[in-house]
């Protein structure tokens, strides 16, 4: 029986990585979507070498063509098209001062544009293909409650969960869902980052910067990127078939809703 196909942006590191890896396992093919080529291609060899199947695709988010392009390539390549995880995203450290115009084009660029683009060329691809399919965008506990010094990033996080909603009552019709998921702290190479400029702005170590965002966490550690994966898996599974337009936090208790 053909695999039904999975496409994940931003997969070459970090959670998308571990998703890719996750979906492979659950008996997807996967193509592993990222803008460095390169990185992506080490972690497609990688699956394929644990008996999954995966290719690599390179996309740039924020770019309409490249990603109907991309979702093209994976569909063709690996034969259907059943579910996008629009996972990539840039969390820079924005006090409300900091922020520029060209920054803000940036990060909206990637992380909202890039979903919108992620949501229109899946719902065509199942359109053409004449099946439903799952819609399944990276919000983040930052978009369930607004963070400090993360203007930028929490906004965008929110709009994440906005749009998805919207995605779900315009489709639901035709058998398309879209539910997003709500990371906490995850220890992937960009929350390292995040917590070294927190630190650095507050004249204080990596690790200080790090338990700003641990210290209210339930369940006493940080997430490792598997944990986010393994619930990307019920979404993208047909255990979450009857659920759409919802946001499925996984942060070790820091949002309760």
């Amino acid at each position: 029986m053909a695999k039904e196909v999975a496409f994940i942006t931003g997969a070459a590191q970090g959670i998308g990585e571990a998703v890719a890896r996750r979906l492979a396992k659950d008996g997807f093919a996967v193509a592993v979507a990222d803008l460095n080529l390169e990185k992506a291609q080490e972690v497609a060899t990688s699956i394929e070498a644990d008996d999954g199947t995966a290719i690599a695709v390179q996309v740039d988010v924020s770019k309409k063509e490249e990603v109907e392009k991309a979702v093209n390539e994976a569909a063709e390549k690996l034969g259907d098209f059943n579910v996008i995880v629009n996972n990539a995203g840039l969390a820079p450290t924005t006090p409300i001062g900091s922020v520029t115009p060209e920054m803000f084009e940036k990060v909206y660029g990637v992380n909202v544009a890039g979903t919108i683009w992620g949501i229109q060329a899946a719902t065509a691809k199942f359109r053409e293909l004449g099946h439903g399919g799952k819609i399944i965008s990276a919000t983040s506990q930052a978009g369930v409650v607004g963070n400090p010094n993360l203007l930028l990033y929490s906004s965008t996080k929110f709009a994440i969960r906005g749009l998805t909603q919207v995605a779900a009552r315009d489709l639901a019709s035709e058998g398309i869902t879209a539910n997003a998921y709500a990371p906490g702290i995850v220890k992937t190479p960009m929350m390292m980052d995040i917590a070294h400029q927190v630190g650095k702005n507050a004249g204080k170590s990596d690790e200080w910067g790090m338990s700003t965002f641990s210290k209210d966490i339930a369940l006493g550690r940080l997430s490792e990127p598997e944990d986010v994966a393994a619930g990307i898996s019920f979404l993208a599974g047909h255990d979450s078939d009857y659920m759409t337009g919802q946001t499925l936090i996984i942060d070790g208790g820091m949002q309760f809703q």
